[in-house]
């Protein structure tokens, strides 16, 4: 399989992007924006129906419209009379139903929409690497760079506040590098899956430590035994790579939580 570009193509791809998710990931997960991150992924799809029918790049349209979610969950969400739950739920379906009604409405349809829904991991090309890893750059040099402030606004925003702390400035920025990272791991896994990526490998690492900066490489790590299993998966039992990476992903950590329950058992 080594042999193959698509294949090579595919391993640095999922390098990248667990790197990546595992930064921007562990922040969510702390936050508790997982669900939010979810929103802003299916919203995204009216950005690629609107590439389609209009004729620009429709990961351009996903990014666009991920943002804009994103801040737009924000905006709605603080508003008094509307629960941060209901405007995830409006925008999250706004942006599905804008995608289909457009990529309806694209001449002869949209026929690579399902890649778009679902990933296809081995479709990665050289420009996806180099978007891939010029967003893992960023969102690393961010990270280490702003680590402590990142990790006091992730656990409590109105202490970070009270140090003094630019809060509305850093959630705007993790809210771009969220929609961003979404959009880059859309060839992977999907539109439908990627929020699995950005959440299941924390849940594991969290099994095991306690600390954020070692839930970050620890879940970078597991998220990379899941691409390569779910990649091998795929290739053996010619099934879909993106759902492949997901499925192996969970058994990893359901497989960890089921040894560290018994083993808590053992030890009683």
């Amino acid at each position: 399989m080594l042999q193959y570009q698509f294949f090579q193509n595919a391993l640095a791809g999922a390098l990248l992007a667990s790197v990546l998710c595992a930064i921007i990931g562990t922040y969510m997960v702390t936050r508790r924006t997982v669900i939010a991150g979810g929103g802003m992924a299916h919203a995204s799809l009216g950005g690629v129906g609107m590439g389609a029918y209009f004729g620009f790049s429709p990961l351009i349209g996903a990014a666009a419209f991920a943002v804009l979610s994103g801040f737009g969950i924000k905006w709605l969400g603080g508003k008094r009379n509307v629960r941060e739950d209901s405007a995830i739920a409006m925008l999250w379906t706004l942006g599905m139903a804008v995608g289909i009604l457009f990529a309806y409405m694209a001449p002869g349809f949209m026929t690579d929409l399902p890649a778009y829904l679902f990933g296809d991991i081995l479709s990665i090309s050289h420009t996806d690497l180099w978007l891939l890893g010029a967003l893992t750059f960023v969102a690393s040099v961010s990270y280490i760079l702003l680590r402590r402030a990142i990790i006091s606004v992730a656990a409590d925003r109105d202490f970070a506040r009270t140090q003094g702390l630019p809060v509305g400035w850093l959630e705007a920025m993790m809210t771009v590098l969220t929609a961003l990272t979404i959009v880059g791991c859309l060839h992977m896994v999907g539109i439908v899956m990627v929020v699995s990526l950005l959440s299941v490998p924390q849940m594991t690492a969290s099994l095991f430590v306690k600390t954020y900066n070692r839930m970050v490489w620890l879940s970078a790590l597991v998220a990379y035994v899941a691409c390569i299993g779910g990649l091998l998966l795929s290739y053996v039992a010619d099934v879909p790579g993106g759902a492949s990476i997901i499925v192996v992903s969970i058994s990893i950590y359901l497989l960890c939580r089921t040894i560290k329950s018994l083993r808590a058992s053992f030890l009683k």
